[in-house]
């Protein structure tokens, strides 16, 4: 697999902007490359580590320390204690120069590793955990089962986030600065999932990679539960969604959740894995109801604690609980693939007095077996009927005395599936105003996006959405404005307006100000240049942005003047935007040296285009060949594992694009160059 199981970073202290730490990745089988151990999903042992570092040094590793002992050399050797059973990839170590933020939950204690000059909002970016572990106790009926928590952000991690037992490691991303905390902690669903594993993936453990969605489905399902809990059921009905458009878009239609014959492990870490399986979970959920649902969780981390299960088994806890043979649930989600694709349509008998609906299965491979509640609404009320799609096509007929309002299919709306539904824009009206849920109204929003132009209910449907009660709807309405429809463009202004002055979001207004930089007009520009000092870095760099296009040269100044490495967020995306689009060619130097200095990593790699944008304006010959060299060498020294993932990229749309625009210019000499270095076979680097 070439996995190292331990990393050092910059363990000679050659970077002076990197730290020296070191820390292990064990997931999937890794850690036996620095530790004898059966490297297998469902081993259980117990350990003790003991780490000699350099007196300076801050230690974590699982269970608790138990020991440090001083030398005479000015080093320090920790041990650290894990005296309950966990699976071997969960072992890990890690040692730096930390900042040790320190909570409780009861009376376990609770703390976080950060960098120092994050020590004074590690609160903010973790101290909802205690909470979370609260809640992920009471849903699950098991007490926190271990001897502490901690988190720990760590350089040059080569995953996003993991659920070592008692020590969940996170990427640097984690580590967040007050302004970017002014827009939300985006990291909080990643705490919340890590730590729900410490239930579902540490106590209770998957018997094989092919059964990881008894770890990682829960997880991710946890994400919504906290959601819901902490911020609200549309909170909630927003994550869910978005995890199942992540699983709908990732052309997953194939992969069964549990996989027995998959190419590498590795593979099983994908959106089946994650958010197709949440949302199943979440689905299972609804169909068994919240009660039943917690005391089978309860029932199966009682039952295999400190012990390996797999899917089966947890399908004969939630049998046992329930009373039912759900065999065909786990048969179709588990075992199976894909989706339904639903295509919905309805009609009213007046002489039958009977509203009816419709519904198709359009996948093409089988037929899903689908609980579904279907409201009708009519006469002030609403009715509910409880039905079953099991055909290629099922016809359901519903008393009614007249046309209903509105008849709402997966009046839950909690269907793992996409769909066509075939409602006029009153249906969708009364819908948002009335059905209430955050899927009802943004299919709604959805409808009334797709009509503006047309359609005046439709574009009254979308401007009322503007101040939905839930943030997200109204990002979402917001961003989808037509803005280069003039009637619309007229009819929106003052309502923008009044947004980007006046609200009290952060992100209302930066989106607020995204939209009115549409306009181009020199009005706003006071506005903008204003704007570009707010607190949060949402609102300040898409003031930047907005101001570019009416004002290039004052967008540059201001860019400029905001420069610095401590920038983070959308203003430093914005920053250096602003700067390759409108620098000239006398800043070669210091935009060349900006971009060559950066390390192979995401902040280089986001700074890729507009540094190829900015090649396309260079004539100087000698420093547009100094400027393509620096891409080549960048893309030479991607590591080899994710080399191939993005050679095209790097080939096609940054290198071809700028070869493109230099034959249209003329400039053959250059073109001729950028296509040399396509042909050219990328350098592995030397190991020494």
């Amino acid at each position: 697999m070439g996995a190292k199981g331990l990393y050092f970073v910059n363990p000679l202290g050659k970077d002076k902007n990197k730290p020296t730490q070191v820390w292990t990745q064990g997931e999937t089988e890794s850690n036996s490359a620095w530790v004898p151990t059966i490297d297998k999903p469902n081993q259980k042992t117990t350990d003790e580590i003991s780490m000699t570092v350099p007196a300076k040094f801050q230690t974590l590793s699982n269970g608790l320390l138990v020991k440090q002992k001083k030398h005479s050399d000015g080093t320090r050797t920790d041990t650290w204690m894990m005296d309950l059973p966990h699976a071997p990839y969960l072992m890990m170590m890690a040692a730096g120069e930390f900042s040790i933020i320190k909570d409780k939950y009861k009376s376990k204690e609770v703390s976080y590793y950060v960098e120092k000059e994050y020590a004074p909002v590690a609160r903010k970016i973790f101290g909802l955990t205690p909470e979370m572990i609260s809640f992920f106790s009471n849903i699950t009926g098991v007490d926190y089962p271990w001897q502490k928590y901690s988190q720990i952000v760590v350089r040059d991690y080569v995953s996003g986030a993991m659920e070592n037992t008692t020590a969940t490691m996170h990427v640097g991303y984690a580590q967040q600065d007050a302004r970017q905390l002014i827009d939300g902690n985006e990291w909080e669903d990643v705490i919340a999932h890590e730590l729900f594993h410490m239930w579902f993936g540490d106590y209770v453990t998957t018997e094989s990679w092919s059964n990881i969605s008894l770890n990682e489905s829960f997880a991710d399902l946890s994400e919504v539960l906290w959601e819901e809990h902490k911020h609200g059921k549309d909170a909630g009905d927003g994550h869910n969604f978005e995890a199942m458009q992540n699983y709908l878009f990732s052309n997953s239609e194939k992969k069964e959740l549990v996989r027995f014959y998959y190419p590498d492990r590795e593979d099983m870490f994908d959106a089946v894995s994650y958010q197709k399986g949440g949302r199943i979970l979440n689905m299972l959920r609804n169909y068994i109801g919240d009660s039943a649902f917690y005391k089978a969780m309860n029932l199966y981390l009682t039952t295999y604690k400190f012990q390996s299960a797999e899917a089966q088994e947890l399908r004969l806890i939630f049998e046992e609980v329930t009373g039912q043979d759900l065999n065909w649930f786990w048969n179709q989600w588990f075992y199976g693939s894909g989706h339904p694709i639903l295509d919905i349509s309805y009609d009213y008998d007046q002489a039958k007095r009977s509203a009816k609906v419709f519904v198709r299965q359009t996948q093409s491979d089988k037929i899903f077996k689908l609980p579904v509640a279907i409201d009708v609404y009519q006469g002030g009320g609403k009715k509910r009927y409880n039905v079953w799609l099991e055909n290629k096509a099922d016809t359901f007929a519903f008393p009614s005395d007249t046309r209903p309002d509105l008849i709402n299919v997966d009046g839950d709306k909690i269907l793992l599936c996409q769909k066509s539904d075939n409602k006029t824009i009153d249906n969708y009206i009364f819908q948002y105003k009335n059905a209430g849920l955050y899927l009802d109204r943004r299919e709604a929003i959805d409808f009334a996006v797709k009509n503006q132009k047309n359609d005046p209910k439709a574009f009254e449907l979308l401007k009322s959405a503007i101040n939905d009660r839930y943030q997200g709807l109204r990002l979402f309405a917001i961003q989808r404005l037509n803005i280069m429809d003039d009637s619309i463009k007229r009819s929106v202004e003052p309502i923008l307006t009044d947004l980007a002055e006046n609200d009290h979001s952060s992100m209302i207004r930066a989106y607020a100000i995204l939209a009115l930089g549409r306009y181009k007009k020199d009005t706003y520009k006071e506005l903008f240049v204003k704007s570009t000092n707010d607190s949060s870095y949402s609102v300040a760099g898409y003031a930047l942005l907005a101001l570019g296009p009416i004002d290039s040269i004052s967008a540059l100044d201001r860019a400029k003047s905001l420069l610095s490495p401590d920038v983070k967020g959308v203003l430093s995306r914005a920053i250096d935007n602003t700067l390759y689009t409108y620098a000239g060619e006398s800043d070669f130097d210091t935009l060349a040296a900006q971009f060559d200095r950066l390390p192979v990593g995401n902040k280089k790699f986001n700074l890729l285009q507009p540094f190829s944008n900015y090649l396309k304006k260079i004539k100087n010959t000698d420093n547009f060949r100094k400027g393509i060299d620096m891409i080549v060498s960048f893309r030479d020294s991607v590591p080899e594992e994710y080399r191939q993932e993005i050679l095209s990229y790097f080939n096609g749309m940054i290198l071809n694009g700028i070869a493109t625009s230099k034959q249209k210019a003329g400039l053959t000499e250059q073109e001729e160059y950028v296509k040399s270095k396509i042909a050219d076979k990328p350098k592995v680097p030397k190991i020494e």
